[in-house]
């Protein structure tokens, strides 16, 4: 394809495609961000806390009824029943595993029994934050972190937040309430929300016009048969990854936009909210970050509150517990419990591997870049850096192999009910399941060196 046809096809690509994303992206916000806006300028009025505790929780069930209709109630059930399970064991010091335990027959009973399949997907990810909020609440309870239990209407304005309840991320109760203290309106608040907002539309635009369009259009490669089967696979695992920087980057702006995602030391507020980290993932040093980087409040939750209780049962243990829990509060999608399992054992094995070797050469290639004054004679010599781009690249390679399943091509109903075993299947075996297959081998080499 020559370049004066490849400009043709791109100029058509931005006419048929670009524009027409960027309108439909922001048709489907520009309320909610209107929302956010009034959220902040209600908390920034002052005035009684319970009044803006009310504020938070009207404006996000509008903004839940925005996207989801009267599907919005069962969201708002599921916020109830956390409230009354909190309530009846306030004196209980075991709230929150009685609490995970109640939401996950909760999530369990309305996706197989109470709602259809289509329905549950749309309001799956507003269903997690209300589940992951009242649980972290309810740990924090058992801590001590939170002194008692919120009222209703605090309870409510947290779990339901503008902000956060429609497309994430988690955010604590601390930072809630730090929220509705109402912090003066800044520039370079505006300026952190515009500007993740901005990223939220290119990643868009990389997804849907970009991405599945990769290979020949933009990066002139071609090549046979089995080179062709990768290629297509790393067009869907990208055009996937951008559909997740979309969102979590409009989670960042909605977050600020309503007041929250700021860290304060002394008189000094940064408006730094980081959801996702796309360089971290798509040039990765290893699978561990790729994980932490993908969605970082997520991640955090998951360490404090499912891996670190999860400790006392082993290292390994604790790690397929935690992805097991992120695997359930994702649904039962075939698909999803099957890479985030494959996630479990593909960091575990690469974070030992690595440990083993970082010890036998005593070398900076530890799954996390190591601190200045780490006790490893070697640094930053060429053959550490070497191995550090190999294990990167082995990376990519896991990253391409499991989003190969994600395929923006496919027809709308089957993505919307979502993916069926059978696909995910077909999709490793056409990839002769390489990257279960490299894994056993790591594990193999692992204990072999031991």
């Amino acid at each position: 394809m020559d370049m004066s046809r490849r400009l043709q096809m791109w100029q058509q690509l931005a006419e048929s495609c670009g524009l027409s994303t960027v309108q439909q992206g922001l048709q489907q916000v520009w309320r909610l961000l209107l929302l956010c806006l009034l959220c902040r300028l209600c908390f920034r009025r002052g005035g009684v806390s319970t009044v803006k505790h009310i504020v938070s929780a009207l404006s996000g069930m509008y903004g839940l009824f925005f996207f989801f209709e009267l599907h919005m109630l069962w969201v708002l059930l599921l916020g109830a029943l956390c409230y009354l399970v909190l309530l009846l064991g306030r004196h209980s010091s075991s709230r929150g595993l009685f609490l995970s335990a109640v939401i996950l027959i909760y999530l369990l009973i309305g996706e197989l029994h109470l709602i259809d399949m289509v329905t549950w997907h749309k309001i799956r990810g507003s269903q997690m934050v209300v589940a992951m909020k009242a649980i972290s609440l309810a740990f924090d309870l058992d801590r001590g972190a939170v002194s008692s239990l919120p009222s209703p209407a605090e309870f409510l304005g947290y779990v339901l937040f503008v902000g956060t309840v429609v497309f994430g991320p988690w955010i604590s109760f601390s930072s809630y309430k730090n929220a509705v203290e109402g912090r003066k309106m800044s520039w370079s608040w505006l300026q952190s929300s515009f500007l993740s907002l901005l990223k939220s539309q290119i990643c868009l635009l990389v997804s849907t016009c970009v991405a599945p369009y990769l290979f020949p259009l933009f990066i002139p490669i071609h090549g046979n048969t089995v080179t062709y089967k990768w290629l297509h696979a790393y067009e869907n695992a990208v055009s996937f990854h951008f559909s997740n920087y979309f969102v979590g980057h409009l989670s960042e702006g909605t977050t600020m936009l309503a007041g929250a995602g700021f860290t304060e030391e002394k008189d000094n507020i940064r408006w730094d909210m980081s959801v996702v980290k796309p360089l971290s993932v798509e040039m990765p040093r290893s699978m561990v970050l790729v994980v932490t980087s993908w969605n970082i409040p997520m991640s955090r939750w998951l360490k404090t509150y499912v891996f670190k209780n999860a400790m006392k049962l082993g290292t390994f243990p604790a790690i397929l517990l935690t992805y097991s829990a992120s695997a359930l509060l994702h649904g039962l999608s075939f698909h999803l419990g099957a890479v985030l399992l494959s996630l479990g054992f593909i960091t575990y094995v690469e974070h030992a591997l690595r440990k083993r070797l970082a010890a036998i050469f005593s070398a900076c290639i530890l799954s996390r870049p190591c601190a200045s004054d780490c006790s490893h004679q070697h640094k930053k010599e060429y053959w550490v850096k070497l191995l550090n781009l190999l294990f990167g690249l082995l990376a990519v390679f896991h990253l391409t192999y499991l989003g190969s399943m994600f395929d923006p091509g496919l027809d709308e109903q089957e993505a919307e009910e979502g993916y069926a075993a059978i696909h995910t299947i077909q999709r490793w075996s056409e990839l002769n399941w390489a990257s279960h297959w490299l894994t056993f081998a790591c594990w193999v080499f692992y204990r072999l060196i031991q």
